[in-house]
């Protein structure tokens, strides 16, 4: 038992691994310093002592054996990070871009609030609770005329009539929200049906 103030006798530590041997031919150094082999094999490396290591990096060249076309698409790619790309409005560029997808209802991008500009040009009229949603769905301000509902009605309509847009779904869906807000509106208003304008022909 060691005496107050003597540090416990520890075993001595065993060998170590022995050294990785330099890469370079002919060299008995340990080889330290790690060095990828190719181009093509960034993740394998050749080990080397210092003075190896150094001559290795000063001949390394990754181009080698490139001409000036390879290089520039090499470098291109690294722009990107080695993924795929494609000019821009290439992909989906088919189809036809609806304006209402950037339509700011609530008036978030615009700073002053979509509401508050109908209140201002409507003696500050707020619509009811429950169907500011519909508004919003027709772009429309409270209060509101039956004669200017019917109207923005005949014009969704057209707009996202299924033979004016190739059957395309989202157009289809908008129409069924436009249906069901216009539906909820003249229910409100008392206003009568808008005739044949939910099957009106497109423009």
């Amino acid at each position: 038992m060691p005496r107050r103030g003597e540090r416990p006798a520890t075993a001595a530590p065993g060998p170590g691994p022995s050294p990785r041997p330099c890469d370079a031919p002919g060299c008995a150094a340990a080889g330290e310093f790690r060095a990828p082999r190719s181009r093509s094999r960034l993740n394998d490396y050749l080990w080397f002592c210092l003075p190896h290591v150094r001559e290795y990096n000063s001949a390394w060249d990754y181009y080698k054996g490139m001409d000036a076309a390879e290089i520039e698409n090499h470098l291109r790619l690294d722009a990107g990070w080695q993924r795929p790309t494609w000019p821009l409005g290439r992909l989906g560029g088919h189809r036809r871009f609806d304006p209402e997808m950037l339509r700011d209802p609530l008036g978030l991008l615009r700073g002053g609030g979509r509401r508050r500009e109908r209140g201002a040009g409507s003696g500050g009229a707020e619509a009811p609770p429950e169907l500011r949603a519909a508004l919003d769905v027709l772009g429309l301000g409270w209060p509101l005329d039956p004669s200017a509902l019917r109207a923005r009605y005949k014009e969704l309509v057209k707009r996202y009539h299924p033979d004016a847009n190739g059957g395309d779904r989202q157009a289809e869906e908008r129409l069924k929200d436009v249906n069901r807000a216009y539906s909820l509106l003249r229910t409100r208003l008392g206003a009568p049906r808008a005739g044949a304008a939910a099957a009106a022909p497109p423009p």
